[in-house]
């Protein structure tokens, strides 16, 4: 069974922890394998917490993807609550003003516009601007840590959503992240990674034998993670990406598609690791909330083989194909301009080239060559060894 940073925390309550006060940025989904969050693990380890952060989504978890969250107070525990998803995205001296240590552990998903990097970023600039060492607790990359896959983010084009030049599926743990991010970026950090025990590069979520908890509320389960490295494009487009569903990013669709020609027309693709099926859903929120929709259920037969990215893509080219009167690309996002799908790709060619109905493997044929370099790139700051 792999044991998580905090676990090792929570047993040694490292020395360096001892009599300082602690400011904890995590979520909902830090826990033991007991279900007992992170605050009230290292409470009930004899630390002093002073100070919680939380992410997109709130300290608790429950805010919709891109809402603004509000500081506030912990109920039960009387400490104040910081959002780090509002008006400031880096901790100001403010919030830090009680805190000797700034302690992290969330449990990302393996895919470069999953916020939690982006706060992590942060939290490491904020360490190196005032001198407060930043401990992180280090977690599985659920959808592994061999696997890379996507384009760069270009020049002019990093956001939120995309923080620094790293692929979209990147293989790595947050921990090596925050080390190679560290380096690259020359923030001066006091960073201190604990790594995990037993994690393995190939393992994904299910075989470390902990127990997967959402990690957000788009993301219930392990099987929306694995394809959501593609399926979050639907984000930039006018299509459902299954938000207000009991599959978000796992079925996607429109009122005006015919899911039967969709899955006909994918299928005949052959796209490896991976088959498709006709749905009729309707979502209660988000996109096309209380109208009925067709489109696609994305059923991975074969998650080593899968190529997650292009596969969405290719869902994309096939919706827009069938009806490129009615499908169109979001002008703006959360950040304001530029198009949303641009900032989730890193770059505008991909749009520009899925409009003109570009072929995918012409768009994404230049992948391999980046993918490659990021191999060598990231290989001083992995903590665990490849196979």
């Amino acid at each position: 069974m792999v044991m998580t940073g905090l676990q090792q925390l929570a047993i040694t309550a490292r020395d360096e922890l001892r009599g300082r006060r602690i400011g904890l940025i995590t979520q909902p989904a830090a826990v033991l394998p007991t279900m007992q969050s992170a605050e009230d693990a290292l409470l009930h380890a004899g630390v002093t917490i002073t100070a919680l952060f939380g992410p997109e989504h709130g300290f608790d978890g429950s805010a919709a993807d891109g809402a603004a969250v509000d500081h506030g107070v912990h109920a039960r525990l009387d400490i104040p609550v910081y959002s780090l998803y509002g008006a400031d995205r880096e901790p100001t001296d403010t919030m830090l003003a009680e805190v000797d240590v700034m302690v992290f552990d969330m449990q990302d998903v393996g895919v470069r516009f999953y916020t939690y990097l982006s706060t992590l970023y942060y939290l490491m600039r904020a360490s190196g601007r005032t001198g407060i060492p930043l401990l992180v607790l280090d977690r599985p990359n659920p959808i592994d840590g061999m696997t890379i896959e996507g384009p760069p983010v270009e020049t002019g084009l990093e956001s939120f959503v995309g923080i620094v030049d790293i692929p979209i599926r990147h293989g790595m743990t947050l921990g090596e992240l925050a080390q190679m991010i560290n380096a690259e970026q020359g923030f001066g950090a006091d960073l201190i990674v604990l790594p995990m025990a037993g994690w393995q590069r190939t393992n994904w979520f299910d075989e470390t034998g902990l127990p997967w908890v959402p990690t957000s509320p788009g993301m219930p389960q392990l099987s929306t993670a694995t394809i959501y490295p593609g399926m979050c494009f639907f984000e930039g487009t006018n299509l459902s990406e299954g938000r207000g569903t009991t599959l978000p990013f796992e079925i996607a669709g429109a009122p005006w598609l015919d899911g039967y020609r969709l899955a006909v027309s994918l299928n005949h693709l052959d796209l490896p690791g991976v088959r498709f099926r006709p749905v009729h859903f309707m979502p209660s929120a988000s996109k096309h909330a209380g109208v009925a929709c067709q489109g696609v259920q994305v059923h991975v037969l074969d998650r080593s083989a899968l190529r997650a990215v292009t596969a969405g893509l290719h869902v994309i080219a096939a919706c827009r194909a069938q009806n490129p009167e009615r499908f169109a690309f979001l002008e703006s996002s959360w950040e304001g301009r530029p198009p949303h799908f641009d900032l989730l790709a890193g770059n505008a060619a991909l749009r520009e080239g899925l409009s003109l109905g570009y072929d995918v493997a012409g768009l994404t044929a230049d992948w391999a060559r980046y993918e490659a370099d990021f191999r060598a790139r990231r290989a001083p700051h992995l903590i665990y060894e490849a196979p």
